[in-house]
């Protein structure tokens, strides 16, 4: 029986989602009554690789990052060194994170917001709506199929943007086959925390015209990102390597500057 790392993240999201009192109709009343939805989605389509940065305070691979770190200021640097969107990890034992995390970065700037955490019910995407998020992450491997497609369509209703990631050639069919037009394939394997930086290059070419590609984990410079493009990819998501710059708007700067 498997038990790597994102076994037990999604084993303790699912106990906190059984545990969970809430409505979907008190749920769905919050998601409705937030603020307008950032276009997350169309900030990716601009000329050139846009670039997602992200917000975490730690990793399960890597322990403490900045485990003092100001979301407002990182979110303003980050926007001033020209990053299109913001990710912010919003899971609080196994990476540190909170739904304020998210409250502050967002309010901090005008760029759209990720919610970087493991989905595991439609109550986490109304979740995700209420606190301001205005895209959602779907983890193929965490999801069934049934899953995956009602929380791909939730996002949809709600007008936010679902990033469906993927690891290999079966979720990548898994997500097409959700409806995903939003596809991030992580070189990072959730079940080893592995990198394997041929990954993303490898999945590019089996993905459709109109798929918006976004690579994630494993990126440090410009030349990686400067490979990524000419695979085709869109977009990149880039977390430890900016939380960690001595000068993380300039780090963006770097990452945009790739060609």
């Amino acid at each position: 029986m498997s038990n790597s790392v994102l076994d037990r993240i999604v084993a303790a999201h699912r106990r906190a989602a059984a545990d969970d009192t809430r409505t979907l109709d008190e749920l769905g009343r919050a998601a409705l009554a937030a603020g307008p939805v950032r276009p997350f989605r169309a900030a990716l389509t601009a000329p050139g690789v846009a670039v997602i940065a992200e917000i975490k305070r730690r990793s399960p691979s890597k322990g403490d990052l900045v485990p003092d770190l100001m979301p407002a200021a990182l979110a303003e640097a980050y926007a001033d060194g020209g990053a299109d969107c913001l990710s912010v990890l919003t899971d609080v034992e196994f990476f540190g994170g909170s739904a304020d995390d998210l409250i502050e970065a967002r309010g901090a700037c005008e760029l759209p917001v990720l919610r970087k955490d493991f989905t595991v019910s439609e109550a986490d995407v109304y979740e995700a709506r209420a606190m301001g998020a205005d895209a959602v992450l779907l983890i193929v491997a965490a999801l069934s199929q049934a899953e995956l497609t009602a929380t791909r369509m939730l996002a949809d209703d709600l007008a936010m943007a679902a990033l469906v990631e993927v690891h290999d050639e079966h979720e990548l069919e898994r997500a097409l086959a959700a409806g995903a037009d939003l596809v991030g394939v992580n070189q990072r394997d959730l079940r080893t925390f592995a990198v394997d930086v041929a990954r993303a290059e490898h999945l590019a070419a089996a993905m459709p015209p109109g798929s918006l590609k976004v690579a994630e984990s494993g990126i440090r410079d410009a030349g990686e990102v400067s490979r990524l493009a000419a695979c085709g990819y869109d977009a990149v998501l880039v977390g430890e390597s900016l939380v960690t710059a001595p000068d993380p708007a300039a780090a963006v700067r770097m990452l945009k500057g790739a060609r």
